[in-house]
């Protein structure tokens, strides 16, 4: 018993290394964030998002962040400036602005958290605006300029920045 418990044990080890090695149970795999060397003297705790390049930066200090890949506003629904984080929700409601609507009148009044929900498992309110940097249902987006002004990343990637942002840190959102 002992012998075939331990054959099992080691089959089922050799084969989640396996998997672990082509990717298959990785979750590693599944995030796009990176330390990287950063220009600018950007306080820590600083949310900098550059649009051309699709990435958000979350400055850790002494020219150093963290370095995720992001989908962007599509080019007439960007915009540029300084917010701040004025709140963060987990498993966030979605309801669509006023301008969705008009553009989809079939869009749901509001969507309770899940799968289909578009802002995903966490959502950062961007000042008094109705842009936020979110989670996101659709992960194929990232990397391209499709939203309606907010900046999403994949669910693993904002759990990760939720988990390190606060109330009131600075946001620039820049070309």
């Amino acid at each position: 018993m002992i012998r075939t418990t331990t054959r099992l044990f080691a089959t089922v080890l050799a084969a989640l290394a396996m998997a672990v090695m082509v990717g298959g149970a990785s979750t590693a795999s599944a995030t796009t964030r990176d330390i990287v060397e950063m220009d600018g003297d950007h306080g820590y705790g600083t949310i900098i998002v550059k649009t051309a390049e699709r990435r958000l930066y979350y400055a850790l200090g002494n020219g150093k962040a963290i370095r995720y890949a992001v989908a962007v506003g599509s080019p007439r629904n960007q915009w540029f400036g300084t917010t701040w984080v004025s709140e963060k929700r987990e498993n966030p409601s979605w309801t669509p602005t006023p301008s969705m609507r008009k553009k989809n009148p079939r869009l749901p009044s509001s969507m309770a958290p899940g799968p289909k929900n578009p802002l995903g498992v966490r959502a950062l309110y961007l000042g008094w605006t109705t842009y936020r940097i979110h989670g996101t249902n659709a992960p194929g987006s990232i990397g391209h300029a499709v939203s309606d002004g907010c900046i999403r990343m994949l669910n693993e990637d904002v759990v990760d920045l939720f988990e390190r942002v606060h109330i009131g840190a600075p946001v620039i959102v820049a070309r």
